[in-house]
């Protein structure tokens, strides 16, 4: 009975009092855990990136060349002016830039380290854009690959960096490169090969007072953030130069041919450009950022070749595989471009073993690619007349079909 009764006291429920406070089960104050960030493939960015960069490089050697509006200087203004409106409106409207908060920039400060750098950052431009000018997209491509050298010997001349000979010794394989290329380059400027040298020139001094800058650990800026301080000042320092040297020789006229929509368009891809450099930076390593170069500037070749039909001679592209080889070996290093290598190696191999129609489809897809892309291109410098008459005939061709088709 005694056990009865302790069963019933056991399982017998207490009655809750209604007047006290009831837990709620679910803390509406409690910490919401950020919704999962959208990412994409490094191939987007990187596809990105490199379709933004030659797009804008393309871009403005046919305005200031095709289309006949040469105004570089100008060109540059309206560029740096645009991206001081976007990164005004950007910093006040989004948090992209919230980041600047963190920089401790002051008046004194920003003239100077801000203005100094804007100064050179302004010459590297106006100089980049009076080359498009004179000499050919493919050439101007091919000069570029000496920045690196510019940039080790600035680096050296302003004491940033002590002196290696080691370094300048594997560098030296892209003067010589370049050397070569310059030697085999069908339509040569001198005026022109002067002012990318002095674009490169200006550009490394940039780069290492940027170095210098960002070296303490209170100036760490991304590339957006870099631009919403330095577009300011460049803007301002183009302008007066472009109010005494070129505005006195334009008119209304030559603004209203090219469009407003062209210089809108032009100055929202360069724009575009500095932000997808943001995203592949902070998505990507420095072993895909080199290659990602390299492929680019490969491409720009190929591209001024079929679009502008620039002529690049057989010596000019062996010289600049010499340059190209020399920068990759410059930026990755022996060791790691060995086990880079090796790595990729085994990759191939393993995809033979598991894939072994599709590598095959792979190599001969490439091959056909190649040679389509280097017949493609030679083709305007060694047959122009062939290459001429085959327009001729496409244009004929898609001419009647219209009639036929009206």
């Amino acid at each position: 009975m005694s056990s009865e009764n302790e069963k019933a006291r056991i399982s017998g429920e207490s009655q809750r009092d209604t007047a006290a406070p009831v837990l709620p089960v679910h803390n509406p104050t409690a910490e919401k855990p950020d919704p999962p960030v959208v990412a994409f493939h490094p191939a987007v960015y990187i596809t990105t990136w490199i379709t933004l960069s030659s797009s804008v490089i393309i871009f403005n050697k046919w305005i200031l060349d095709t289309a006949g509006f040469r105004f570089p200087i100008f060109l540059t203004t309206w560029h740096l002016a645009f991206a001081t409106l976007m990164t005004q409106m950007l910093a006040r409207t989004t948090s992209v830039l919230d980041s600047r908060k963190k920089v401790p920039m002051t008046g004194r400060i920003y003239l100077r380290a801000i203005v100094p750098i804007g100064l050179f950052f302004s010459l590297s431009l106006i100089c980049g854009n009076l080359t498009y000018l004179y000499l050919s997209v493919a050439f101007i491509q091919m000069l570029k690959a000496t920045t690196p050298v510019a940039v080790l010997l600035a680096t050296w001349g302003l004491g940033v960096a002590p002196p290696n000979y080691k370094t300048l010794g594997n560098v030296s394989i892209i003067v010589f490169g370049v050397v070569i290329a310059s030697f085999g380059e069908i339509k040569f400027v001198f005026i022109g090969f002067m002012f990318q040298l002095g674009g490169i020139i200006f550009e490394a001094i940039r780069l290492v007072m940027v170095q210098r800058l960002l070296s303490s650990s209170d100036f760490k800026m991304d590339p957006l953030v870099s631009l919403y301080y330095f577009a300011p000042a460049c803007a301002i320092m183009n302008g007066v130069v472009c109010l005494f040297v070129e505005i006195p020789n334009m008119n209304v006229q030559q603004l209203y041919d090219l469009g407003a929509f062209t210089l809108l368009a032009n100055a929202l891809v360069a724009f575009l450009l500095n932000v997808s450099v943001v995203f592949l930076i902070g998505r990507t390593s420095s072993l895909v950022l080199c290659l990602s170069g390299v492929l680019k500037d490969i491409l720009l070749v190929f591209a001024s070749m079929l679009i502008f039909r620039d002529p690049v001679s057989l010596l000019q592209a062996f010289g600049y595989s010499i340059a190209l080889g020399g920068l990759i070996y410059y930026k990755i290093g022996a060791d790691q471009l060995k086990s880079y290598t090796a790595d990729a190696g085994r990759a191939w191999a393993g995809y033979g073993e598991r894939h072994p129609a599709q590598r095959k489809l792979l190599i001969f897809g490439g091959v056909l690619i190649s040679m389509f892309m280097l017949l493609g291109g030679l083709a305007p410098s060694y047959a122009p007349e062939y290459t001429d008459a085959a327009r001729e005939k496409l244009n004929d061709l898609i001419s009647s079909q219209g009639q036929r088709g009206g």
